[in-house]
């Protein structure tokens, strides 16, 4: 039976890559994203008939979230692995963002991951499956007037809570927490900045080292830099 994977944020970046590295391997993968156009042009470019799913919609919305959930599950019988991957940053800084666009990005980091955790845990109780949470080294070392870093304190601190919560059932949970990746992630920021970075398909391996780990081991936190990033 093929393994059933569920991808938040997964029409670009590190979602697709880790996507696309988990339907080589064989699994059933469902995407979710806020652009429709760019998760029917990942799917398509996929050649991977039945196996794939996409669901367009935005992870902090509760609606979409369950909705999201449910078709797998009804799909696909099953949910065996969840990445929650989807998540935006904003340029500038804590004192040039306006309210409106601080609440919605606390809203897609903090609240998305949340309500994801909430839906798919119950599955993945079932399955004795396994979560994995896309943070950032900006979630363990601080920058000064950086709310998304904020943000990404919370996910981290999310995964710490969700796997104390879950490790008894038998739910694997890990934490990813990269530095600098060759994105779209940069794209509203001026582009990537100078200096060593990594590609999304470095961190999709370190996301299927942690999926792919055998039974009883949970590998719950996985930190990487490119060789030469400082900070």
């Amino acid at each position: 039976m093929k393994p059933v994977t569920l991808i938040t944020g997964g029409s670009t970046g590190i979602g697709a890559a880790t996507a696309h590295s988990l339907l080589k391997q064989g699994h059933r993968v469902t995407l979710t994203g806020r652009d429709a156009v760019k998760l029917a042009d990942f799917s398509a470019a996929q050649d991977a008939g039945d196996d794939i799913m996409t669901l367009p919609g935005d992870t902090s919305d509760p609606a979409h979230v369950s909705s999201a959930t449910r078709l797998v599950t009804q799909s696909w019988g099953r949910l065996d692995n969840v990445v929650v991957n989807a998540g935006f940053s904003l340029p500038g800084t804590l004192m040039d963002h306006t309210p409106e666009a601080m609440r919605a990005m606390v809203l897609t980091n903090v609240l998305g991951p949340a309500l994801v955790v909430r839906e798919c845990v119950p599955h993945l109780k079932e399955s004795r499956g396994r979560l994995v949470l896309v943070g950032s080294v900006a979630g363990a070392k601080h920058t000064p007037n950086n709310l998304y870093s904020v943000t990404k304190w919370a996910v981290h601190a999310l995964a710490e809570n969700t796997r104390l919560a879950v490790t008894t059932d038998g739910v694997g949970v890990t934490l990813v927490a990269p530095g600098k990746v060759d994105t779209p992630f940069w794209d509203n920021r001026g582009g990537l900045p100078d200096g060593p970075a990594m590609s999304a398909q470095d961190i999709a391996n370190c996301i299927l080292f942690a999926l792919n780990q055998p039974p009883g081991l949970d590998i719950n936190h996985l930190q990487m830099r490119p060789v030469g990033q400082i900070n």
